[in-house]
């Protein structure tokens, strides 16, 4: 009886243990499938926002394009202002600013004297207005790899304006960026579409792409402060970025609109969206796209960072460029393609670079002071 009895303690002593061990290899096996689900949903997450990225910003490319280089109706009429698409622009984007303050339940009101929102409107409002300018003498592709160059004022203004210091690598990379985009403008065209086709020989046709790449080098420059305008200003107060998103476009809507008054143009403009109402539905979508890929900024830099956002945005401007040649018959020659291909591999390695804080806040951004697509 008692050997019986110790065998049967030892039979239910080794069922325990097994039943222990199965226990723990189910509730490993449950932890693995929660872990991978949690993956796939992480993944899932970050090709939606990376797809909202591209979507909003492939369509706001497309669109700026469109409506800066293609006449309208059938008296081929072409829009030319840029004051009114900053403006158009702006008004949605402080439409979309009311509406998430609203819905956060933030109070509406000015954390620091509005001539603070002041200094990054003005740079934000006249680099906008130098990148739509541009389009009416050079290329899309030329704008856009010229806009890749940003890294280069931004160290510029970072050394002299806030002190800071840079590695041998970032200093490489501007110098390959800049040998990229030398020998895209050297090595074919970079003028507007209209105006090579429309130019008489003889009539100024270089002056005007040296006219639309100095405008791309002011809208580097000058977008070069915002980043700047916009670190100071959130050192100085706990600022939300619906905060300084509404009262930052609420001035550059104001200041877009004096620019209309003085030139005499707001009713020209607004009777050009009432004769051609296939403008008025690609400027409102213009705005839409900007705005929500704003937002897209955003929620991308806070849920996965700045890697994969720069990587992303790179990846963007790629294809930025790819679909304005497709759609808009674009010819780049091997040269030029050889420039975009150093461009953007420098970009890609830079952004896979590890980031420093001595890093300008436009190539290091946070989710405290995030970087925007100038719009």
């Amino acid at each position: 009886v008692s050997t019986q009895s110790t065998g049967s303690t030892v039979y239910l002593e080794e069922k325990a243990v097994s039943m222990l061990q199965e226990e723990k290899v189910n509730h490993g096996q449950e932890n693995e499938d929660k872990e991978k689900n949690k993956q796939i949903a992480e993944y899932l997450r970050m090709a939606f926002l990376a797809s909202s990225l591209f979507f909003c910003f492939l369509v706001y490319g497309i669109l700026q394009e469109r409506i800066m280089t293609v006449p309208f109706g059938e008296t081929k009429e072409r829009f030319g202002n840029s004051a009114f698409l900053v403006l158009s622009n702006r008004v949605v984007a402080v439409c979309v600013a009311l509406f998430l303050m609203w819905r956060s339940s933030e109070t509406i009101r000015p954390v620091v004297p509005l001539q603070h929102y002041l200094y990054i409107s003005l740079s934000n409002t006249f680099s906008s207005l130098c990148q739509y300018e541009a389009l009416k003498y050079v290329s899309f592709p030329t704008q856009t790899l010229g806009k890749c160059g940003k890294i280069i004022p931004v160290m510029i203004i970072g050394t002299f304006v806030s002190g800071k210091k840079y590695g041998w690598l970032d200093y490489l990379y501007a110098f390959f960026i800049s040998v990229g985009c030398g020998i895209f403008y050297t090595s074919g065209s970079v003028s507007a579409p209209h105006k090579k086709h429309g130019a008489p020989a003889g009539s100024g046709m270089l002056s005007d792409e040296w006219y639309g790449l100095c405008l791309i080098f002011l809208y580097l420059f000058i977008d070069g402060f915002t980043s700047v305008f916009q670190e100071r200003l959130f050192k100085k107060a706990n600022m939300s970025t619906n905060n300084q998103m509404l009262f930052v476009n609420g001035w550059s809507a104001l200041i877009s609109t004096l620019v209309l008054i003085w030139e005499n143009q707001l009713f020209e403009c607004i009777s050009f969206s009432v004769r051609h109402p296939d403008f008025f539905l690609f400027s409102n979508l213009l705005s839409a796209s900007a705005s929500l890929g704003q937002i897209s900024i955003l929620y991308t830099i806070k849920e996965f960072g700045a890697l994969v956002f720069s990587i992303i945005m790179t990846t963007r401007q790629l294809f930025n460029i790819l679909l304005s040649c497709l759609f808009f018959l674009h010819h780049l020659s091997m040269g030029q393609w050889l420039g975009t291909i150093i461009v953007f591999t420098v970009l890609y390695l830079e952004a896979k670079k590890p980031k420093r804080s001595s890093h300008p806040p436009s190539a290091v951004p946070n989710t405290n002071t995030p970087p925007k697509e100038t719009v």
